[in-house]
């Protein structure tokens, strides 16, 4: 007989997942008599393997075979623990860890147990938003701007459809050519973006920059030129708002461009770190041998990374009375989303936070992490996103790779199933509901040419290449079953501009092609207009808890439930019917089946189920 714990099962851990700083923590575990076990310990570690206390468990009941042990706690710090649990016996005793989803004597892993903050919040706005990502210079183009300040050299392509430059010119340089899309071309669009279901749009960069992608920020306080003005920006945020939609800005706060306002490598502004050894930016910056030698941005001379903490740096960025996030929250923008946070200090993220907060009680702090971020270490640290309150989201990159591999028949759904439970267990709730949930981005492959798998081995090769109507058309049927996924989980449902229209692009430059105005696939975006229309009308799917109810064997089945109603979805990739339970409303679905009594879910279907509480 084994032992018997399961974390995520509330007979034995109560609450679930993440606890608050003083909130009470039960623990149960089932003991077969059988076992020999005299007394029982829980032995909480932290994050650095320290033991920090260990818990006695007192008998609570005996259950047939089992003896039911007992203990509970309210932790003083948050903080990241780890647990596992010492038994004795008359002679010796052992260990007892975590395997799979049981225990396993003297080997495996330990319990993780996340305690956030007793008053850590997220925003109400962006708990199972849709959210809507726009490369500003890719999406569209509404009249003239002034480029006369514009960064040299440039290009500007000619035709809105032309295939982004995918080599370096014949000066050598690379990303700086552009098609024009401005601030005035998203407002121009905003009528339709609200008619698809949008409610909060984040923008990749709009600061003025050399390349088109603006990762490489020349000044932090000037809307780049042809992009628009301060002005363009102040009246897209109040329109914005005016339609219930939010603004997200990227902030690129771990390095600048060379050419800038702060470095200055080309002397083209004065008073920068590198053209002026005066300059009040020098102590920005990390100078191994000045001006020659400095610390970049994986090794890009173009990009010289920042000594975040320099307390010149945090009062430009976050204290002064105009800095940068003073000055774009105050022209409308709604908070921030932080270009690679894992290297950002802690101090300056939770700083940041704290003072966003003050500028806008509701303003969002979401981070682009890549991995589980509950437990990330960066540089040889843990990370206390949410054990501090740090963000209040990070880009879902775990679950794209979860819903990639199931939907392409790589993982039968058990993968899938874990991983839907490991966040949710891992990650506060109220993260849980605004999780930046991405099947794209500006540093993906887009969707559609995920699910097609086909990739040319050359760049040449890929940049002409184009799906046939029958690979197509087979990627698009893919492309259904991870969408819905996508808008069911918690979380907001990141659109990545074009996905909707059935735009395709391989990595960067070409999963960054322009939208296809006047081209779109217009039964594809009727599919999109369904989901989010569902995601914005069922408070369920904004902010009903998750648990999995069956993964596997070509199945994945889970539970959304709040106090309003229960959400049944149901996917079958197996090779036989399955019976639905009686008594739900069907809301969605595809490949189903109704005998006059009971709704069926044929082989390859899906479907959303409700059932008012």
């Amino acid at each position: 007989m084994r032992i018997l714990y399961d974390s995520r099962n509330i007979q034995f851990k109560t609450p679930f997942g993440t606890i608050r700083r003083g909130q009470n923590c039960v623990i149960r575990i089932h003991v077969p008599f059988s076992s020999g076990a005299t007394a029982v310990s829980l032995v909480l570690e932290n994050q650095d393997q320290q033991v920090v206390r260990v818990l006695p468990l007192s008998m609570e009941e005996r259950r047939g075979d089992y003896g039911i042990w007992v203990c509970s706690f309210q932790p003083e710090k948050s903080g990241l623990y780890f647990y596992w649990f010492r038994f004795t016996k008359e002679q010796g005793g052992f260990r007892l860890f975590k395997q799979g989803s049981g225990t396993n004597m003297e080997a495996g892993d330990k319990w993780q147990l996340s305690v956030i903050p007793e008053d850590f919040t997220t925003p109400a706005y962006a708990e199972g938003a849709v959210m809507y990502q726009i490369m500003p210079d890719r999406f569209f183009r509404d009249g003239e701007c002034d480029l006369s300040e514009k960064l040299r050299p440039f290009t500007l392509h000619k035709k809105w459809n032309e295939l982004p430059e995918y080599l370096p010119d014949q000066d050598g340089n690379w990303c700086n050519d552009f098609f024009g899309g401005n601030l005035a071309g998203i407002r121009a669009k905003l009528p339709y973006l609200q008619s698809l279901g949008v409610n909060m749009l984040y923008l990749n960069p709009i600061f003025m920059a050399y390349s088109n992608h603006r990762y490489d920020t020349a000044d932090y306080k000037r809307i780049d030129p042809m992009l628009g003005t301060e002005e363009d920006f102040r009246l897209l945020c109040e329109e914005a708002h005016s339609r219930n939609m939010r603004v997200i800005l990227d902030g690129v706060f771990s390095h600048t461009g060379s050419n800038s306002v702060y470095f200055d490598s080309k002397g083209i502004f004065g008073h920068g770190a590198v053209s002026d050894p005066e300059s009040p930016y020098r102590s920005w910056y990390r100078f191994s041998s000045y001006p020659e030698k400095y610390e970049a941005w994986w090794g890009m001379p173009t990009l010289p990374n920042i000594e975040e903490l320099d307390p010149g740096y945090m009062d430009y960025i976050i204290d002064g009375e105009d800095s940068v996030a003073a000055h774009w929250l105050r022209l409308g923008a709604d908070g921030f989303r932080l270009d690679v946070v894992d290297e950002l200090p802690d101090p300056f993220v939770l700083r940041l936070k704290k003072r966003l907060r003050q500028l806008k009680p509701d303003a969002m702090l979401l981070g682009e992490v890549w991995e589980d971020a509950s437990n990330k270490r960066s540089y040889g640290e843990v990370r206390h996103y949410f054990t501090d309150g740090e963000l209040d989201s990070v880009m879902n990159y775990p679950w794209r790779k979860a819903i990639i591999d199931f939907v392409l028949g790589r993982d039968d759904g058990s993968a899938f199933g874990e991983s839907i439970m490991t966040l949710a267990e891992n990650y506060p709730p109220q993260v849980l509901c605004c999780l930046m949930n991405l099947l794209s981005s500006h540093d993906t492959v887009r969707i559609l040419t995920a699910l097609a798998e086909e990739y040319p081995d050359t760049r040449a090769a890929r940049s002409v290449h184009q799906m046939s109507p029958e690979v197509r058309a087979r990627a698009i049927h893919k492309l259904h079953l991870a969408v819905f996924l996508q808008f069911m989980l918690p979380g907001m449902a990141s659109i990545f501009y074009g996905d909707e229209a059935g735009l395709e692009g391989f990595e960067d430059p070409f999963c960054r092609k322009t939208y296809p105005w006047d081209g779109e696939d217009q039964n594809l975006l009727h599919y999109y207009r369904t989901l989010c229309r569902l995601k914005n009308e069922l408070s369920v799917l904004k902010n009903g808890n998750i648990r999995v109810t069956e993964a596997g064997q070509g199945t994945i089945f889970f539970i959304r439930e709040n106090e309003q109603q229960v959400a049944l979805v149901c996917v079958n990739s197996a090779g036989i019917p399955r019976k639905l339970p009686d008594g739900y409303t069907l809301r969605f679905g595809r490949c189903m089946d109704f005998d006059g009594a009971s709704h069926w879910l044929e082989p390859g279907g899906f479907c959303l189920l409700t059932l008012d509480q």
